[in-house]
C-alpha cells in the first residue's frame, strides 16, 4: 500500500520544508549560513566549498587565484573545491554563472553523549538484543570504513584494522592507527571488536570484518566538512583497492541547504552509487535540553542524504525483549530540514552502550563513563549513548547481511546475485520491528532486526528478474516475545506498507539500483524530470509507485524561529500521539505560537506544543477552521 506521510486526523497533504530566500545580493546560491553572514554585514575570512558547473572549475580557480585565494581541497568527482574567501567575495561568487552553489565548510561533530542512569548495555547483551548472535555470521571479509576520530591500536581491533588514513589536516595520509578522542574506537569496537581482552564479553557485532580507519575529527570531536568529503571521495575511488563495502559516518552538522546542493550529501550519494552502503547518524537533537520538549526536524547532514541508511537511537531498557524499547528522547526526528524527507530510515540500540575505547580525551575527561574490565582481564571500556552508537550497530548488521549474500548458494548451487546498497536498505527496513507509540518520523520503519535481515537475505532467489523470496517467517523472537516485521519501506516523503518480501527487495534492487543514476541528474537535478522516478515491481497496479514533485511534500512552508541551530530548524513540542505525529500543510507560515492549517497564517491566538493531544486535536483544528476555512 502506498501512503503519503500525512496526518490521518486532518488528512492534510504533506509539504516540503523550504527556507525563505535570503533577501540579499547573494541570492539562492549561498547556503543559509553564508546568506545570513552576508545579510548581517559581517566581514573577514570564511572557509567555503564551491560547487561549479562541469566546465566552470577552471574559470573559478582563475578568479580565486587573481584574488590570492589558494584552493585547499579539490573534489573533482563532485565538481567542487575548498577555499577560504572573504565575506565580501561571496556575492560575486554567487553571481558567477560557473558557480552552482557556495556552502560553508561547516564544522562536523561526533554524535555521542552520556545520558541517563539506567542499565548499561554491553556488547554481550547487545548481540541477542538485535538478533545477531544466532546468525552464525561474523561479517567475514566485509570491508567497513569508519570515518571518525580514528581507531586506536588496541588489542581487540588490531587484527581487524587493515588500513588507516589521516584526513584531519586535508589530504589523506597512510599512517599508523590512532584516535585522539576515543569516539571512533568505540564505534569501531561496536562493529568489530574481537572481545579477546575481556573474555569475549565485549565482542562486536561483526568481528570478522576488515576495518579501514579514516580520521577526520580532532581530540575535541570536531572536524571540517571538507575533510569528511575528502575521506568519502577517497573511499569511493579506492573501493576496489581497499575492499570497502560499508562506510560508517557517526557524525554530522546542521543542515544549511537542500540536498540538491549540499556537497557532503553529494559525496555520500556518489559513494552509494558506486556500490558502497553508507550508514549515517541522524543526530542527537530530538529534545530541547532547556524545556524538555520533543523536537522534529533535527536530522543532521549527511543524515538527510536520500540513499544513505540514516539511523536513530533506541533505549532498550537493558532487556532482551522489545516491548519496553523506545526511541531515545535525544534521537533526532524527521523530517529533514528544507527537503522534508522522512528520516531516520530505522532505529537501533544506542543508549549506554559499553565498548572498547582508549585512554584519550573522552576517557580522561569523563571517568564516570569508564566501565572496568572483568577481574583478571584487561581492556579499556566506556559507555556512550547517541545516534553514533546506533549507527555502528547498523553498520555491523549490514556486514552480516553482505556476508550472508556472498556466501549463500541458490538451490542449483549458483552464487546469489550481489546486493546493491538499495536492496540492503530495503532488507533492513522491511525486517525492522516497529516500536509501539513511535511515529514514522521518529523510528522510520522500526528497530533493527539482524536475525530477520539475514533470514530474508538467505531466502532470496536471484536467478531470475524480478527476484523472488522462498518461504520465510516474518516474525522473530526477542527475549521470548514474538515481533512481526514492519513489511514496509519509507523513502522520501512516502511509505509503502503491507509489501511482500519479494516486492520490497526486488523493487529496490531493480529500480533503485542498476537502472537509476542517483545524484544530480535524476533524483533532484535540474537536468531531468523529477516526476519520473519509479520504485516498485514495474507492474500496472499499486506496486508501481511514481515518486516526484507531485507526491512528495510540497513547496511552501517557512518554519519559525524557535528551533535549534541558532533558532531556525527544529520544531519543538509537536508530539501528537498518533502515528503520523505532525500535520504538514501547504503555504503555512510558522511562528512562535502557531498551529497548522491549510493556507493559514497564524498569529498569537492559537498556541501549540505540549498542550496538543489526541483529546484536544479536533478542538484545535476546529478553532483553526473557524478562523479560515480548511480544505
Amino acid at each position: 500500500m502506498f501512503r503519503r506521510l500525512t496526518c490521518g486526523t486532518a488528512s492534510v497533504v504533506a509539504a516540503i520544508l523550504t527556507f525563505a530566500e535570503p533577501a540579499s545580493a547573494a541570492g539562492s546560491k549561498l547556503d543559509k549560513a553564508l546568506a545570513q553572514t552576508v545579510d548581517g554585514g559581517a566581514s573577514g575570512a570564511v572557509p567555503v566549498i564551491i560547487r561549479t558547473t562541469a566546465r566552470g572549475g577552471d574559470s573559478i580557480r582563475a578568479k580565486l587565484a587573481a584574488k590570492h585565494k589558494p584552493v585547499t581541497h579539490a573534489f573533482s568527482t563532485i565538481d567542487a573545491i575548498g577555499v577560504t574567501v572573504d565575506v565580501s567575495d561571496l556575492a560575486d561568487l554567487a553571481a558567477d554563472p560557473a558557480v552552482v552553489s557556495v556552502s560553508i565548510d561547516a564544522q562536523v561533530s561526533a554524535q555521542a553523549l552520556s545520558a541517563g542512569a539506567d542499565s548499561l548495555v554491553g556488547l554481550d547483551l547487545l548481540r541477542p538484543m538485535i538478533g545477531s548472535s544466532g546468525t552464525g555470521l561474523t561479517g567475514q571479509g566485509i570491508g567497513v570504513a569508519v570515518i571518525d576520530s580514528g581507531i586506536a591500536n588496541v588489542f581487540d581491533l588490531r587484527d581487524q584494522t587493515v588500513a588507516f588514513y589521516d584526513f584531519s589536516s586535508g589530504a589523506g595520509r597512510a599512517v599508523a592507527p590512532f584516535d585522539n578522542l576515543g569516539h571512533g574506537t568505540h564505534v569501531a569496537a561496536t562493529i568489530a571488536s574481537s572481545g579477546k581482552q575481556n573474555a569475549y564479553l565485549y565482542r562486536g557485532i561483526a568481528p570478522g570484518v576488515r576495518l579501514i580507519g579514516m580520521s577526520v575529527l580532532d581530540g575535541d570531536g570536531r572536524g571540517l566538512t571538507s575533510n569528511v568529503i575528502s575521506a568519502l571521495t577517497f573511499a569511493t575511488a579506492n573501493k576496489a583497492a581497499l575492499g570497502i563495502d560499508v562506510i560508517n559516518l557517526s557524525l554530522g552538522h546542521p543542515i544549511y541547504e537542500s540536498v540538491k546542493t549540499d556537497p557532503l550529501v553529494a559525496a555520500v550519494e556518489q559513494a552509494v552509487h558506486a556500490g558502497i552502503v553508507v550508514v549515517v547518524s541522524g543526530g542527537n537533537f530530538g529534545i530541547n535540553p532547556e524545556t524538555g520538549l520533543t523536537g522534529y526536524g533535527g536530522i543532521t547532514s549527511p543524515g538527510n542524504a536520500p540513499s544513505a541508511i540514516t539511523v536513530g537511537a533506541t533505549n532498550t531498557s537493558g532487556t532482551l525483549g522489545r516491548a519496553d524499547d523506545f526511541v531515545a528522547a535525544y534521537s533526532s526526528k524527521g523530517p529533514s530540514w528544507i527537503d522534508g524527507f522522512a528520516k531516520p530510515d530505522l532505529v537501533a540500540p544506542g543508549h549506554r552502550i559499553v565498548a572498547d575505547t582508549n585512554k584519550t580525551t573522552l576517557y580522561k575527561a569523563n571517568p564516570q563513563w569508564v566501565v572496568p574490565s572483568l577481574p583478571g582481564w584487561s581492556g579499556v571500556y566506556m559507555r556512550l549513548s547517541g545516534a553514533s552508537m546506533s549507527t555502528a550497530v547498523v553498520s555491523g548488521v549490514v556486514a552480516l547481511v553482505l556476508e550472508a549474500n556472498r556466501t549463500t548458494l541458490e538451490p542449483d548451487l549458483t552464487p546469489m546475485a550481489p546486493l546493491n546498497p538499495y536492496a540492503v536498505k530495503a532488507i533492513l527496513q522491511y525486517t525492522a520491528t516497529p516500536l509501539a507509540g513511535a511515529d514514522v518520523l521518529s523510528q522510520g520503519a522500526g528497530e533493527i532486526n539482524a536475525a530477520g535481515a539475514v533470514a530474508l537475505t538467505h531466502a532470496l532467489d536471484t536467478r531470475a528478474t524480478p527476484w523472488s523470496v522462498t518461504a520465510v517467517s516474518t516474525t522473530n523472537n526477542f527475549g521470548g516475545e514474538p515481533h512481526a516485521w514492519s513489511a514496509r519501506l519509507v523513502y522520501g516523503a512516502a511509505e509503502l506498507s503491507n509489501l511482500t518480501p519479494g516486492m520490497a527487495v526486488s523493487g529496490a534492487n531493480i529500480v533503485w539500483g542498476t537502472n537509476i543514476v542517483w545524484g544530480t541528474n535524476i533524483v533532484w537535478g535540474t537536468n531531468a524530470d523529477d516526476d519520473n522516478i519509479v520504485w516498485g515491481t514495474n507492474s500496472s497496479d499499486d506496486d508501481n509507485i511514481v515518486w516526484g514533485t507531485n507526491i512528495v511534500w510540497g513547496t511552501n512552508i517557512v518554519w519559525g524561529t524557535n528551533g535549534a541551530w541558532d533558532g531556525d530548524n527544529i520544531v519543538w513540542g509537536t508530539n501528537a500521539p498518533d502515528g503520523d505525529n505532525i500535520v504538514w500543510g501547504t503555504n503555512i507560515v510558522w511562528g512562535t505560537n502557531i498551529v497548522w492549517g491549510t493556507n493559514i497564517v497564524w498569529g498569537t491566538n492559537i498556541v501549540w506544543g505540549t498542550s496538543l493531544t489526541a483529546q484536544n486535536f479536533d478542538a484545535v483544528l476546529a478553532a483553526a477552521c473557524a478562523v479560515e476555512a480548511c480544505q
